[in-house]
């Protein structure tokens, strides 16, 4: 498969903290990548540079063969790279489905000129997007709260508007942060199957990082594991599980202790 993100010995420097350290890796196109390690190991850190909250203190990232090393979170954004947070993000007095309708970028609404004098434009756009936005709100299963402020549902009801919102978005590659973090076991399901449905269906990568070694095993192959700020093994999640070194570093154990 033809790889869409690529790491090139990238460092970030804090003071005199290296956070990551000349660390490489890829995420191939249509993949589920998990990425997972050891408080500390710079997962975090790498995802923000990746996604455009900070530039690399070294080194270089490419999103499907073109240097975006430095480029914004909104520029990559353009490019069809969006970030999901361990706290979901959200307009908290708007409704669930008004979230979803804000996403789609260049609305003709959005224009002062088009809205006072391209009414008949605006209105039938406005229309597409509530289309589109009820179709969303339908695959995330929160059409029984599509009118409810978004401030008052449940952090995995914020979660599953957070894909939803992504969903409207349309894009390449989404890098998920801890998505499983305070979410009941049933919302979780619910946010695992529209994962696998937009990676099967409509071919989205999808880069994880995740504590539920649960949820890593049923979304992710292959695996990432870092530890001390580089990339220490990759591979599917039956053979990270039981490589002594990644049982020392990251669960603290012998094989057969985390097979107990």
């Amino acid at each position: 498969m033809p790889t869409i993100i690529d790491v090139k010995a990238v460092s970030k420097r804090f003071g005199n903290v290296l956070a990551v350290d000349h660390c490489s890796l890829s995420v191939e196109k249509g993949t589920i990548t998990g990425l997972i390690g050891p408080n500390g190991a710079g997962k975090t850190t790498l995802f923000n540079m990746v996604a455009g909250a900070f530039p690399p203190s070294s080194g270089r990232i490419l999103l499907d063969g073109e240097d975006v090393t430095g480029l914004k979170a909104h520029e990559l954004f353009g490019r069809g790279l969006l970030r999901t947070f361990q706290i979901a993000q959200d307009f908290s007095n708007m409704t669930a489905i008004e979230n979803l309708m804000m996403v789609p970028a260049g609305q003709t609404g959005e224009s002062l000129f088009s809205a006072c004098f391209r009414r008949g434009a605006v209105m039938a756009q406005e229309a597409e997007v509530r289309r589109r936005a009820e179709e969303v709100i339908d695959v995330i299963r929160l059409g029984h709260v599509k009118n409810e402020r978004a401030g008052n549902l449940s952090g995995g009801q914020k979660k599953l508007l957070e894909l939803g919102r992504v969903m409207m978005a349309k894009p390449r590659v989404v890098l998920l942060d801890e998505i499983a973090a305070g979410v009941n076991r049933t919302l979780l399901n619910d946010l695992a199957a529209v994962v696998q449905r937009l990676n099967r269906e409509e071919g989205l990568t999808f880069f994880v990082i995740e504590h539920d070694m649960d949820l890593i095993a049923r979304l992710c192959d292959p695996v990432i594991v870092m530890a001390a700020g580089s990339v220490m093994m990759q591979g599917p999640m039956a053979q990270i599980r039981n490589d002594p070194e990644v049982i020392e570093a990251y669960f603290g154990g012998s094989p057969a202790a985390e097979a107990s």
